[in-house]
């Protein structure tokens, strides 16, 4: 896995976003080395972690053990270019973020943040899953998400008209 057709590894990126909220528990849970031990089995390379107003600090790695490569940042002015580049998307359920990243047509795992008080992030990212667009999953079941999901069957399709 993620090499190309010549055998000679590709870069595949992993990029994670809470948006501009505290979202730490995704942070937490994509830092843990279990979720980071599954997305290297997966082939991936790299892992890019937008951590908004958080005050978890990941783990930075280069990869050069062989392990997958961790960065990570606060803010940008735009996320699009992050989007464009990944090969997989887990995001916080911000309505921005889950509609810029399918009309991208990229594989997306959602996260839903149980902290607000209003669940409208849910609301959303549940009815994405009922229209099975997207993959929903909570912080302490991201794992098994990645599991039990072939990433490549993941139902990223934007909706047509």
């Amino acid at each position: 896995m993620g090499e190309s057709l010549h055998g000679v590894k590709g870069k595949r990126v992993v990029f994670i976003t809470v948006g501009t909220t505290c979202f730490d528990a995704l942070v937490k849970g994509v830092d843990s080395q279990e979720v980071k031990d599954e997305l290297l089995r997966r082939g991936y390379t790299n892992l890019l972690i937008q951590m908004g107003r958080g005050s978890y600090l990941p783990t930075k790695s280069t990869g050069d053990d062989g392990s997958l490569a961790v960065d990570y940042f606060t803010f940008s002015s735009s996320i699009a270019e992050h989007l464009k580049s990944a090969s997989f998307v887990i995001s916080h359920a911000g309505s921005g973020s889950i509609f810029e990243t399918m009309r991208l047509d990229k594989p997306l795992i959602v996260v839903v943040n149980e902290d607000p008080m209003d669940n409208h992030q849910s609301e959303l990212a549940e009815e994405f899953v009922e229209r099975k667009h997207l993959y929903c999953a909570r912080p302490p079941t991201l794992h098994r998400s990645l599991l039990f999901h072939t990433l490549l069957e993941m139902p990223h399709r934007w909706p047509s008209s």
